[in-house]
């Protein structure tokens, strides 16, 4: 049986009070984009070690030893394991595809890894991922964190009529 979602507020309190963690123990906030690019590099180093020493872009993760020797690397597992045992606690583990009832499951599958690329593309350009900007950044006060983040808003209610009648 599944139990209940917690509160946002709740749960939102203690997003904050893991940042203030992070920035007293770490000195630094969070963020999730850097720990996907380091293994997904040292991935393609145990392929192709040559080509990514060599890459004016990846090598530098080489620069300091092993690229995975990293808090957000370390920040990225506990994420995906935290969030396993939340779901498995609450009842709600299952392999499915959440779709609204128009959506074909081959495409939901396309356009969520359509989207997931286009993301990670974007953080990398960016140097940081909606999360590390948003959170952290905002933490911080920096007014750039703030305008993202209302711009991510605005974009998410300009576009939800696009894609709603998927999920009816």
């Amino acid at each position: 049986m599944q139990k209940p979602y917690w509160n946002p507020y709740v749960a939102g309190a203690g997003l904050g009070l893991t940042l203030l963690v992070s920035y007293v123990v770490l000195g630094t906030g969070l963020g999730a984009s850097g720990g996907i690019t380091r293994i997904a590099t040292s991935a393609a180093h145990a392929i192709a070690p040559a080509a990514v020493e060599h890459n004016a872009y990846l090598g530098g993760y080489f620069a300091d030893g092993n690229p995975l020797a990293y808090y957000l690397v370390t920040m990225f597992a506990g994420t995906l394991l935290g969030g396993f045992l939340s779901a498995f606690a609450a009842g709600r583990t299952g392999l499915q595809i959440e779709r609204g009832p128009t959506a074909a499951p081959g495409l939901r599958l396309v356009l969520a890894l359509l989207g997931g690329a286009l993301a990670g593309i974007g953080a990398r350009f960016a140097l940081g991922c909606t999360s590390g900007q948003a959170l952290s950044g905002g933490a911080m006060l920096q007014t750039g964190s703030f305008v993202f983040t209302g711009a991510c808003f605005a974009a998410a209610f300009a576009l939800a009529p696009l894609v709603r009648q998927e999920w009816r």
